[in-house]
């Protein structure tokens, strides 16, 4: 038998052929969302590009994070409008729960899944490993702003304005935040002090 045919030399060239990222499994990095405020209302610039990433239907997409993050939006060509102000970690968590529900395949954890209608049922089908599961939506239960908003609660949020005083101003629900030495944009931590009727004051909390 030629040497080139013998177990050794066929396992060599074997592993010669194989692809180079055989064997790798990356983790599946999503752009983070790029926001910008504009008066009263949260910008999603590169939401667009996030659902042709994951190959999902945009509508589907909005409908999903509108219901989580308790909000109104429409999306304005590739941007997504949010009404109000959106805080960006509580965005990205809506974002990550909806990969793991709607994107990613629980056996073999790749993005490579597509949605299927079955009847009623929303199976998640994956083309990586051929695996398949019904859906199963958690809603994320969000606390409300009653529950928030109590004196010694230390909170972190986006101001939405500027108060005649030149305190910057939070609204959460019915509540309105005066925040000390904020400005207009800024994503903040504060210490709430006193709670009088719907109006909370605050002292800001740095970062130890």
């Amino acid at each position: 038998m030629s040497d080139d045919f013998d177990y050794d030399s066929l396992l060599e060239r074997a592993r010669d052929e194989l692809p180079e990222d055989t064997g790798k499994h990356e983790r599946f990095q999503i752009p983070k969302p790029e926001l910008l405020y504009e008066g009263k209302t949260t910008v999603w610039r590169n939401f667009l590009d996030l659902a042709e990433m994951l190959e999902r239907d945009p509508s589907h997409m909005v409908g999903v994070l509108l219901r989580e993050l308790g909000t109104a939006g429409d999306i304005d060509g590739r941007r997504l409008v949010f009404k109000g102000s959106v805080n960006s970690k509580k965005l990205e968590e809506r974002v990550q729960a909806y990969m793991d529900t709607y994107v990613t395949c629980s056996e073999c954890h790749k993005p490579d899944t597509k949605l299927v209608k079955d009847g009623r049922a929303l199976i998640l089908q994956c083309a990586a490993c051929g695996a398949h599961r019904p859906v199963k939506t958690k809603k994320i239960v969000s606390q409300t702003p009653e529950s928030q908003v109590r004196e010694g609660k230390i909170l972190t949020a986006r101001v939405d304005d500027v108060s005649a005083k030149g305190d910057g101003v939070v609204r959460m629900g019915d509540f309105v935040i005066f925040v000390p030495g904020a400005s207009k944009g800024q994503e903040v931590k504060f210490q709430i002090e006193k709670v009088v009727g719907r109006n909370a004051f605050t002292k800001l909390v740095k970062d130890s």
